[in-house]
């Protein structure tokens, strides 16, 4: 069955690129009500903002949904990870500013808030998107696939110049609270080289070691250092999980990124749609349910970091 939080759960911090402090609240919402945001700094005008594929304004460094009549939210794919991590199907996000707060840079404050307040289960059952055939999208060397499969999993290659990174490769099947325990606490990340070219290009502004793995050629400048060894595949991981979570349900299918980023999916998830026959909504029984990201999740195994 479809869920959603049992209460509204609160975050405040900084916007990543935006560099502006924000309040953003997640409310529960009814049963076929789906992910929306809501500005509550504009007055004049339409301020909400559906959670859908179809919405993003393609921008290379983040996840920007956009309505028709301008009003935008940015940097979404961290919360909508989370939601999609912890089962939630439905629920209003109210923010006072243009951007999801960074917070650490993972998802894990999200899913730890979601989890805190808890899961309310609706009564109506939940709706997934099957692949029934392959599906690729490519350009500039970066190649992104939705392959059939009876479950979601999520596997990604990245190749990075810094020996920091380098060659890094995950697969992984989403379900039984796997995004939790194995991705959720990931952190953004980036090469100090591109730093001062992002800030110049006014982006980046709320960027700190605090909030994002800093690496230079074989350092990390990051305090602490990675989470886990391979920290850079597993957030691309969990980039891919909240950018997918724009289909609007589940995705029953193998997702294959190579290389690829917010614009790749988002454009994967829109040559799924536009080509007949690629994916098809199906009803979700117990069985089907059993196997979507969220379902077995337990409280006490996500990571206590945040």
């Amino acid at each position: 069955m479809q869920n959603t939080l049992k209460s509204p759960v609160v975050f405040a911090g900084v916007g990543l690129h935006t560099g502006k402090t924000v309040r953003m609240a997640i409310r529960p919402a009814a049963a076929g009500h789906g992910i929306w945001f809501r500005r509550t700094d504009i007055e004049l005008g339409d301020a909400m903002i559906p959670a859908l594929y179809d919405a993003v304004d393609r921008t290379p460094l983040c996840t920007r949904i956009v309505n028709d009549s301008g009003a935008s939210v940015s940097t979404i794919e961290h919360v909508m990870a989370a939601l999609a991590g912890t089962g939630v199907h439905n629920a209003l996000i109210e923010i006072d500013g243009p951007e999801v707060p960074i917070l650490d840079g993972s998802s894990v404050p999200f899913v730890r808030g979601i989890m805190a307040r808890g899961i309310r289960q609706l009564n109506a059952p939940i709706t997934a998107w099957q692949v029934m055939k392959p599906v690729t999208v490519e350009r500039e060397g970066a190649r992104a696939t939705l392959l059939p499969a009876d479950r979601l999993r999520i596997e990604f290659h990245i190749d990075f110049a810094d020996a920091a990174i380098g060659r890094q490769s995950k697969v992984l099947d989403m379900a039984n609270g796997a995004f939790a325990r194995e991705l959720c606490d990931s952190r953004t990340f980036c090469r100090l080289a591109d730093v001062d070219t992002m800030q110049k290009n006014g982006l980046a502004l709320g960027g700190s070691l605090d909030n994002a793995v800093v690496v230079d050629g074989e350092r990390v400048l990051t305090p602490g250092g990675f989470r886990h060894h391979d920290e850079p595949v597993r957030h691309k991981m969990l980039d891919a999980l909240g950018d997918l979570a724009l289909a609007g349900g589940p995705i029953l299918g193998h997702y294959i990124g190579e290389r690829a980023g917010h614009v790749m999916t988002n454009t994967l998830l829109r040559a799924a749609f536009a080509t007949p026959g690629a994916v098809r909504p199906v009803t979700c029984d117990a069985e089907v349910a059993a196997r979507l990201p969220g379902k077995g999740l337990v409280r006490d195994e996500i990571p206590a970091v945040a």
